[in-house]
């Protein structure tokens, strides 16, 4: 076994850290503030930090939506900018605000409208019913004020990540750095009505996270403007929102799978939610705890993930299709042994994390055991996701979506359903069971990679 297939050298590491370590730290502090302001509203109650997260459930599929909107748009980014096409990578950009536009639009209305019946879905199981209704209040309140931040939320995205896909990743850490401490401050003033601020509660949460997405909007955008020189294809791209039309056909064409992909992902990942929630009120707060925590710790393999399209893709735009593939094989197993480790920390902590939370002790007890069955199947996880990544970079984005939406909605789903409505199999056996479906992407995912199927140059011809 000729071990230098599967492992690089220092400088081979340097260039994929220099990728993924400043996505895992953006990422991580921000879903490590997320988990602080989850633990916050879970100190004023059970019913408030219930009601959150289904409100948080719902606003998942609107942020998938989006990541996929700025993704398909990206893979055209990545690889112009390998190129060296600056024009194109502002149309590119160019492309992912005017998605962005429509899908903001479609969201706030979406959740104006059935927000609350979306929401009632999560709140059927046994449990008292004036804890029901009152979660139900806590979550309709959280939601409205929440779509005020959905814009910035996804102006941010743009820019971030047109810069990633040159390979500058500092800027959106730093934005999102910057933004983390404001909401974390926020979060404390206003959850508990701090400085003879009044109390809020979950609203408090609500308004520090719309406060926190503006700032990061704002930093990203001035960072982006201030130096032509580093960012020259951020250089006149709102002189005109043109982009040509075969481009655009282009970038559709490729991009509708990945946007397709990334909600019905979500919306698949609701269902599930929705299918254990039924069991009783307690499964719902116990996931939320264990969703938490996990969001913190998978980032690792999400980052790595985000390198292994940046980096490869850069490499398939400039027709090195031998580094590409070598470069692939390695950040792949790299990828591994960062998620063996972070598993680890998530299983250490799987007792102790959720005495954290003001809640009674059978959630405490069944999300000590959701959070252990996450850990162990990180590495699974991380397979899967590096799979994805893989055949993305390739621009291979109607593959992604059957690979990856359309095996959660069709799979993992209707799986989940059919066990948690006729069987009485306990509800931790249930999450082991429906978790455990992902190895299947697994092996799925290894025979496409193996096969050469995602190697191709999408960026040949000019626009």
């Amino acid at each position: 076994m000729n071990l230098k297939r599967y492992f690089g050298d220092r400088r081979f590491y340097r260039t994929a850290l220099s990728v993924a370590l400043p996505i895992m730290i953006q990422n991580g502090i921000t879903n490590l503030v997320g988990m602080l302001d989850n633990v916050m509203v879970g100190r004023v109650g059970t019913v408030e930090m219930t009601g959150v997260s289904i409100a948080n459930t719902l606003l998942f599929v609107f942020n998938l939506a989006i990541f996929g909107a700025v993704s398909g748009a990206g893979i055209f980014g990545a690889q112009f900018y390998g190129k060296g096409d600056m024009d194109g990578v502002r149309h590119a950009f160019r492309f992912k605000v005017l998605e962005c536009v429509a899908l903001v639009a479609l969201g706030v209305g979406v959740f104006l409208l059935f927000g609350r019946n979306l929401m009632e879905l999560y709140l059927r199981g046994e449990g008292e019913q004036t804890n029901i209704e009152d979660s139900l209040r806590f979550g309709q309140s959280y939601l409205r004020i929440m779509l005020l931040g959905l814009p910035a939320f996804a102006l941010a995205q743009c820019y971030a990540g047109t810069f990633r896909e040159s390979g500058q990743t500092v800027p959106p850490m730093t934005a999102g750095l910057i933004a983390v401490g404001v909401n974390f401050v926020c979060n404390w003033l206003l959850i508990f009505g701090k400085l003879g601020l009044p109390r809020l509660g979950s609203d408090g949460a609500a308004i520090a996270s719309v406060i926190s997405r503006c700032v990061e909007a704002g930093i990203v955008m001035i960072w982006a403007h201030r130096d032509p020189k580093k960012t020259p294809f951020f250089q006149g791209v709102w002189r005109s929102i043109r982009i040509p039309a075969r481009l655009a056909g282009q970038i559709a064409k490729r991009g509708a799978p990945l946007i397709l992909n990334e909600t019905l992902w979500a919306l698949g990942q609701a269902l599930l939610l929705q299918s254990y929630s039924i069991r009783s009120y307690d499964v719902v707060s116990a996931t939320n705890i264990a969703y938490t925590l996990g969001n913190v710790c998978n980032v690792a393999f999400i980052a790595m993930g985000a390198a292994i399209g940046i980096i490869v893709g850069q490499h398939l735009g400039a027709g090195r299709i031998e580094e590409a593939k070598d470069a692939d094989r390695k950040l792949i197993v790299f990828a591994e042994l960062v998620c063996i480790l972070f598993g680890g920390i998530m299983a250490s902590v799987s007792g102790l994390f959720p005495k954290l939370y003001n809640t009674e002790p059978e959630i405490r007890r069944l999300a000590s055991s959701f959070i252990l069955i996450m850990a162990l199947l990180m590495p699974i996880n991380s397979y899967a996701n590096a799979a994805y990544f893989t055949l993305r970079s390739g621009g291979k984005t109607f593959v992604t979506f059957l690979f990856d939406s359309a095996f959660s909605c069709l799979v993992t789903a209707p799986f989940a359903y059919v066990l948690s409505r006729f069987t009485n199999l306990p509800i931790v056996w249930l999450f082991l069971c429906c978790q455990s479906v992902e190895l299947i992407k697994c092996i799925v995912g290894f025979v496409l990679i193996r096969s050469g199927i995602w190697i191709q140059t999408i960026v040949k011809e000019e626009y």
